[in-house]
């Protein structure tokens, strides 16, 4: 029960990452919120917390949209009376098979940075303003990526990401003085989550076991890396457990960035 009494909002929890924070969070004793674009997504997200003997609410948000943002803060502040976490997760790939970045388009590089790094940015924000206001300090974990500390993966998106860990490092010097902690988990490839969505029509089918094996061989460890992973990091990072640690952006990738 690291997280008892706190109340946590994580961006982009109907899938991926986010579900399984969303659960972790909630066994751990938080309050979640689950904010995701994909409303019947978000629901499940909350049906499976609740079946599990969590406290979970759904909000509908777009995280490239500032005022979406503000409003699931406002949301959570209203059905906990606080907030203590923000999960800044929600994030796209943008991959395209066999794509270089000469092939990338405006409309791909605005959508990347406008979930991404804006979603980020928002998030960070209406946190901050919120743990300020609350006078005792507050955690933020976003999702940056390994791409983001190497050339890892298509170039836009680790451009994005990029912006992400710089922005988490920043962040977390300019409000240490207010107790509010930074931080970031930087995952590897993760072919089980709907970050690598093989056919839009079918969102939660599992990766031909080709896909998982050369996943898998890319990381040191010989394992590929799973949304339960990240949730575990996130976890760690978002106690206080974690207390004396800011502005560091932690791999979760089997060894890769080490190699």
């Amino acid at each position: 029960m690291r997280l008892a009494g706190k109340s946590a909002i994580i961006t982009g929890a109907g899938s991926g990452v986010g579900r399984a924070s969303a659960l972790r969070f909630a066994a751990e004793g938080a309050r979640v919120l689950v904010a995701d674009v994909q409303k019947d997504w978000a629901a499940e997200t909350v049906r499976l917390v609740k079946e599990s003997g969590g406290e979970a609410i759904a909000q509908h948000c777009d995280v490239t949209v500032e005022e979406d943002v503000a409003s699931t803060v406002a949301a959570a502040v209203e059905h906990f009376g606080r907030l203590d976490i923000m999960f800044n997760n929600a994030g796209v790939t943008g991959a395209k098979t066999g794509a270089t970045f000469e092939d990338s388009t405006g409309e791909d590089w605005l959508r990347l940075t406008g979930i991404n790094f804006g979603g980020v940015f928002h998030g960070c924000k209406h946190a901050v303003i919120r743990f300020k206001a609350q006078g005792d300090g507050g955690v933020i974990v976003n999702t940056g990526s390994v791409a983001g500390m190497v050339g890892f993966g298509s170039v836009v998106y680790g451009a994005t990401k990029g912006a992400v860990n710089q922005m988490t490092k920043g962040l977390a010097i300019e409000c240490a003085p207010f107790d509010i902690r930074v931080n970031a988990i930087c995952p590897s490839a993760m072919p089980l989550t709907n970050f690598f969505m093989l056919d839009p029509d079918q969102p939660f089918s599992a990766p031909p076991d080709a896909m998982l094996e050369s996943t898998s061989a890319l990381q040191p460890l010989g394992r590929y890396i799973t949304a339960e992973d990240c949730a575990a990091a996130a976890v760690f990072l978002a106690s206080d457990e974690a207390r004396n640690i800011t502005g560091v952006l932690l791999p979760v990738d089997g060894g890769y960035v080490a190699a």
